[in-house]
């Protein structure tokens, strides 16, 4: 491990954690790169681009609102359920399940009662979102309850975790309020975000994201965490990109000095 002992505890005896590890890190990395290339998950304002104009998917699909639902309690009631199932009285690790859980509470509250929706989700695209949070959350949980009774790693990146989570959290939180602001009532086409990191990026919300992701990797210093947000962040950085491409496509009048995800860089 080198360098990174000094941040992290060591891997732990689990043949699965370590396998997985490298599995989700490399799916959400290669997700990224196929945002890039075009291939999107399909959702939001992507949720038909794979199709063939010609011929209209025979896929099934439900409301965007629904399928992000189905995309995040899962996760919500696996944090929640991980008090009871891991019991502890170990900071760090109360306060990654107590982060995690409120990670996905305050998404499904924004379903609810934030985002405005007018495209259709691929059910299929529902239940592989859905499948991804669950089992990463399960399995930073799990690593973390695993560390129990091995000692700290000689830096200790908690409260600086917290810092990153709460930034994260609350920016994101923010940006997604804004977009909820874009369209009137009644309004269902799209139009260009304004206010807060807008003016910079088209995707402030993804990087706080990111931010919030690495929270929890510093929160926990494990490799699980870590990997998979870096892949989380690849992910991300391809959705962006694929997002600006879009609005670039969709508006002439668009700025070109907003980036899409990294102020003036990317």
């Amino acid at each position: 491990m080198g360098i990174l002992s000094a941040f992290l505890f060591p891997p732990p005896p689990s043949t699965f954690v370590n396998v997985m590890t490298v599995v989700s890190s490399t799916a959400m990395g290669m997700a990224g790169i196929s945002e890039i290339n075009g291939k999107h998950l399909q959702y939001s304002k992507f949720w038909n681009a794979n199709s063939s104009p010609k011929a209209p998917s025979e896929e099934p699909k439900l409301s965007s609102k629904y399928g992000m639902l189905l995309a995040y309690t899962p996760a919500f009631l696996a944090g929640a359920a991980s008090f009871w199932f891991f019991p502890s009285d170990n900071e760090r690790i109360l306060v990654l399940k107590a982060a995690l859980t409120l990670h996905f509470f305050k998404r499904i509250f924004e379903v609810l009662f934030i985002h405005k929706y007018s495209s259709k989700m691929v059910f299929d695209t529902a239940i592989k979102i859905s499948f991804s949070y669950c089992l990463s959350t399960v399995i930073m949980i799990y690593t973390q309850h695993l560390s129990q009774g091995i000692p700290e790693p000689p830096i200790d990146l908690k409260n600086i975790g917290i810092a990153l989570f709460l930034i994260g959290i609350i920016g994101n939180f923010y940006h997604h309020f804004l977009l909820s602001k874009t369209r009137k009532p009644g309004e269902t086409g799209y139009k260009i975000p304004k206010g807060g990191l807008f003016s910079l990026v088209i995707c402030p919300h993804y990087l706080f994201e990111i931010i919030e992701f690495f929270g929890f990797a510093f929160i926990s210093q494990e490799l699980y965490p870590l990997c998979f947000s870096t892949g989380t962040a690849i992910y991300l950085a391809g959705r962006s990109y694929a997002t600006r491409k879009w609005y670039v496509s969709k508006f002439e009048n668009f700025p070109s000095h907003v980036k899409a995800l990294l102020p003036f860089v990317f």
